[in-house]
């Protein structure tokens, strides 16, 4: 039988929107329950984080915490599918294979090589102690999305007509980017994985929100305006594939 357990072992009283620490047994195996109360939100929801592992319930302020234990408990069958279904998690290792710019790439280590990853052909060089590869090579594919996200930006942006933004990579696992109100776009290291059409698809969106802070008939306008690929083939690779390339040095379950 499925079942929640409290994990908190001091019983001090907790500090005010802090919940104890939470577990949900599904099919044998224990998740953590991570429970937020959001002023917006109308209903209880559950969602299972396949990445992280863990079982979320976002609640309104005015429901209680065993509403929302009893309605986690209700979906525990549904949550058990989705773990049951998830993909694992995919190191970066020795031999182990990599997109960047839409291309596979190896991924080969030698006491021997360079500390700093080293792309040749088809395959990325890494040196120094075998258990940092996966560090190095995310270290790497970040300053090289850094690279290429100027380019695109300033190509996006001299399209729109648009000062440059200030730029910042991040690894948002609902968003692939966003962009502020002061003029601040960040995008997620993961694109510089994806074919590039996919990845400009999403600095164009991006650059189209410095001018139109909505998804109005006028900021639509203006993406299509200044994306040169088709935005609907773009969104579609990012539904199909995007949840893969979240599973690439993802930590394990």
């Amino acid at each position: 039988m499925n079942s929640i357990f409290s994990t908190t072992r001091s019983k001090a009283r907790p500090e005010p929107g802090v919940h104890e620490e939470l577990e949900i047994e599904l099919s044998g195996c224990l998740y953590p329950l991570r429970v937020r109360k959001v002023a917006h939100a109308r209903s209880i929801a559950v969602s299972a984080d396949t990445l992280k592992g863990e079982v979320r319930i976002t609640m309104p302020p005015y429901a209680s915490m065993a509403q929302a234990l009893r309605f986690a408990q209700s979906k525990s069958d549904w949550l058990a599918q989705h773990f049951a279904k998830a993909l694992p998690p995919l190191p970066i290792v020795n031999g182990a294979e990599i997109a960047f710019k839409g291309e596979t790439h190896l991924i080969c280590w030698s006491p021997d090589f360079r500390r700093t990853p080293v792309k040749q052909d088809d395959v990325i060089r890494v040196g120094g102690p075998e258990e940092r590869i996966e560090s190095r090579v995310i270290g790497w594919m970040k300053e090289q999305a850094r690279t290429i996200y100027e380019d695109d930006l300033a190509d996006y942006c001299a399209r729109a007509d648009v000062d440059l933004p200030t730029l910042s990579i991040g690894d948002a696992r609902r968003r692939w980017g966003s962009c502020s109100g002061r003029r601040a776009i960040r995008l997620s290291w993961r694109l510089v994985m994806a074919p590039p059409s996919v990845r400009r698809s999403v600095v164009a969106h991006e650059v189209a929100h410095l001018r139109h802070m909505n998804h109005g008939p006028d900021f639509y306008a203006l993406l299509d305006r200044i994306f040169e690929g088709k935005r609907t083939e773009a969104d579609r690779w990012l539904k199909q594939h995007g949840a893969a390339l979240h599973l690439i040095g993802a930590p394990e379950r």
